[in-house]
């Protein structure tokens, strides 16, 4: 329990479930068991968003440990407990997984007609995995959130989906469940050889050199498809074009985190000595998919493909800045994953709004919507340069402290990365030009209409958060400050003791 006494975490984590189960004991007829159950789900949501907002108000930024820790026995003799706690860098992981969610119930109102009451407890499940991944210090604990997510997402792009749903759904459940297996067995590994599954200990704890590549290893496998790297990022594409709005959002927001934080959170502070060794390899998958995906990207025809080649290139610069072992690099991959999680899921917006009125995401498909919808054109422009890191917007700011942490590391690895970076700007304006501008050859187009009040209201706070990001980063940056110092200093630390020892050559 934490020190005031308040499970506050836990409440957070599995409010939602209550929620769902209000959402479950709702009856009447079908109209207004669905408008009861949007209402029962963007409330619970927005309590819990409030609730975690007391946990960020609250955190303590200087404190590089793990707060409002909660810790209950669970299965004492296999040294297992029920153990929850935030540091600095997973705390607004979780602010962000709470904003999404009334978000995307908000951007949903009115277009999933069919299941609603199935569909509004996917995403209060899935918000109650999303903030235990985030907030589990137990492994196995940790490896039930991780693994939970994967539920809710299948149905949610299997059942509410596009035409090839069923084949998205497969494939992104194939594929990340694959990779979790070999996660599971490196868990398995660490418990047989230090008994416990207590992060917090576990990342004071020297594990042997000997199994620390093969751990990373098996880290490594889950964590490269969440990400996701190539070359096992071709579920992305499938599951974007097929979800529905706010399941792309939802997967591009946070879900594609859980990479990224697990390589954080787990492979660099645990396994030191592998993380070095392989930092070479690492650079590579992040440069080639910086720079292939980019390339990949220039050539969709479909906004929503055009959209994920983006993210798995944007999670490469993440890979890079976290294997550059240095805090301008770690902090600019924290930095990019927030930004990335706000802009991408405001790009899959901007997407959902056109769907939901022309029932297509191609890009022939549109053109000249500046004269019908110039407020979505703004809005469009806005995030677009977000995306492509225009100075003053959050994803300014998290390329350019990668791009220092590389430039720490090698020049040319720097150099590949600002390509990389300039190729974005060609596809992302490429796609704005072909829809935005030019004139309008559909008839259909010349009826369609801008955005509502309803669409206002969701864009309105991922349009401050993109500036309150670029234009006061401190803000976001002392949250991780003190966690970054410690780990990067850890793993020097443990690496230097490791070439003194004589256990690695110089």
């Amino acid at each position: 329990m934490n020190a005031a006494g308040f499970p506050v975490l836990s409440l957070i984590t599995f409010l939602p479930l209550v929620g769902g189960a209000v959402i479950l004991s709702i009856r009447g007829d079908e109209e207004t068991v669905a408008s009861n159950a949007r209402w029962a789900a963007l409330w619970t949501s927005l309590i819990v968003f409030l609730l975690s907002l007391v946990l960020w108000a609250k955190f303590n930024p200087s404190d590089p440990g793990f707060q409002f820790v909660e810790n209950v026995s669970w299965m004492p003799e296999y040294g297992l407990n029920y153990t929850l706690g935030v540091d600095g860098i997973s705390v607004l992981f979780v602010l962000l997984s709470t904003a999404l969610t009334p978000l995307c119930i908000l951007a949903s109102w009115e277009i999933i007609k069919r299941q609603v009451r199935e569909y509004m407890l996917a995403f209060l499940i899935l918000e109650t995995m999303m903030v235990g991944t985030f907030s589990s210090l137990d492994f196995i604990i940790f490896y039930i959130f991780f693994e939970g997510t994967l539920i809710p997402m299948y149905l949610i792009i299997g059942i509410w989906g596009g035409p090839r749903r069923i084949y998205s759904a497969f494939k992104f459940f194939l594929y990340t469940l694959a990779g979790s297996v070999l996660l599971l067995l490196a868990i398995l590994a660490i418990w047989f050889q230090t008994g416990t599954m207590n992060i917090p200990t576990l990342l004071s704890t020297r594990l042997p050199v000997t199994m620390q590549v093969w751990l990373f290893l098996g880290f490594l496998a889950s964590f490269a498809v969440k990400l996701p790297m190539w070359p096992v990022h071709t579920w992305l594409p499938d599951a974007h074009v097929e979800a529905p709005t706010a399941g792309s959002v939802m997967l591009a927001g946070v879900l594609l985190k859980f990479g990224g934080y697990g390589l954080l959170r787990f492979s660099v502070p645990m396994l030191p000595v592998a993380s070095s060794t392989l930092a070479p390899l690492m650079f590579a998958l992040g440069v080639m998919a910086v720079i292939y995906t980019s390339f990949v990207a220039l050539a969709q025809e479909d906004m929503k493909k055009l959209i994920a080649y983006s993210s798995v290139a944007h999670m490469g610069i993440v890979t890079i800045g976290v294997f550059t072992f240095n805090v301008q690099g770690v902090q600019g991959a924290l930095f990019q994953m927030i930004s990335h999680g706000v802009v991408s899921a405001a790009l899959f917006l901007c997407v959902g709004v056109l769907y939901d009125r022309m029932h297509t995401h191609v890009i022939a498909r549109f053109g000249g919507l500046v004269y019908r919808m110039p407020f979505y054109a703004l809005i469009l422009m806005f995030f677009t340069l977000a995306s492509v890191g225009l100075p003053g917007t959050s994803g300014f700011v998290g390329e350019i402290l990668v791009m220092i942490g590389a430039l720490q590391v090698n020049f040319w690895l720097a150099l590949l990365l600002g390509t990389g970076m300039i190729l974005s700007v060609g596809y992302m304006l490429y796609l704005y030009r072909r829809v935005i501008f030019g004139t309008i050859v559909h008839a259909d187009l010349k009826g369609i209409l801008d955005l509502s009040p309803r669409e206002v209201a969701v864009f309105a706070p991922l349009v401050v958060l993109v500036l309150w990001m670029g234009i006061h980063p401190s803000s976001f940056t002392s949250f991780w400050a003190a966690s970054v110092q410690h780990i990067v200093h850890q793993h020097i630390a443990e690496v230097s003791h490791m070439h003194l020892a004589g256990m690695l050559p110089r």
